[in-house]
């Protein structure tokens, strides 16, 4: 015990998202932070803004986002420590948050298994692990359903969407992802799991390649969505 304290004190735990110092009773987010994290309205509303800016472009039974991402803000600063600074742990937390809350709404009960959108393996070998996974895995857990990710694949190699325009996005992610097990998902429920929602094009080349499996029933899902998608 005054060995963790010890350490505590020459290494103090850090919030993930002020970089303020954890109380012993804190874990990856303090709670101020937890308290004000920018959450969306949208989880328990079938036809919100997600819903709508995804509609038309593939056939989706529910879509949704359960935070906005600011620049300089909160879930920003979540998000580095999740894709750069090896915190996968912070994903989890977020994922688990995300998975309890749509696990209260009774339209998201029939989610049989949960589906990250994959990394190429060259960034996936930079990065360690997909942060899409954490994310997916946390929502699992708490759901108690099923995480498969090993159903797609990204066929091609393609650079960081950051600083690129709708159009850029699309021609970006068009035909960079293929089948590679379609057999764990055949006649379920998916859901598909991505950090973060811009334009959505990512979610729909990958929805157009799913959505040739047999009997499989489609719904979208971001931990968060750009203020102006």
């Amino acid at each position: 015990m005054w060995l963790s304290d010890l350490i505590g004190l020459i290494y103090p735990e850090i919030c993930c998202a002020c970089n303020q110092r954890l109380t012993k009773q804190e874990e990856i987010i303090c709670l101020h932070c937890a308290y004000s994290l920018p959450k969306t309205d949208f989880l328990s509303i079938y036809d919100n803004p997600i819903a709508k800016h995804l509609a038309g472009r593939v056939p989706f039974e529910y879509a949704t986002s359960m935070y906005y991402f600011t620049k300089k803000g909160l879930i920003q600063n979540l998000m580095y420590q999740l894709k750069y600074n090896g915190r996968y742990d912070v994903g989890l937390k977020l994922g688990a948050d995300f998975g309890q809350a749509l696990k209260e709404i009774p339209f998201w009960k029939d989610i049989e298994v949960i589906l990250p959108v994959p990394l190429h393996p060259k960034k996936l070998k930079i990065r360690g692990y997909n942060q899409s996974d954490a994310i997916a895995e946390g929502m699992a857990k708490a759901m108690e359903i099923e995480m498969v990710p090993d159903v797609l694949k990204r066929a091609k190699f393609n650079k960081s969407q950051t600083k690129k325009g709708k159009l850029e996005r699309w021609s970006n992610v068009e035909n960079i992802f293929d089948l590679k097990d379609a057999a764990l998902v055949c006649g379920k429920h998916v859901l598909l799991i991505d950090d973060v929602l811009t334009t959505g094009s990512t979610l729909e080349a990958c929805s157009e390649v799913l959505l040739k499996v047999e009997g499989l029933k489609l719904s979208i899902a971001t931990l968060a969505c750009a203020e102006s998608f």
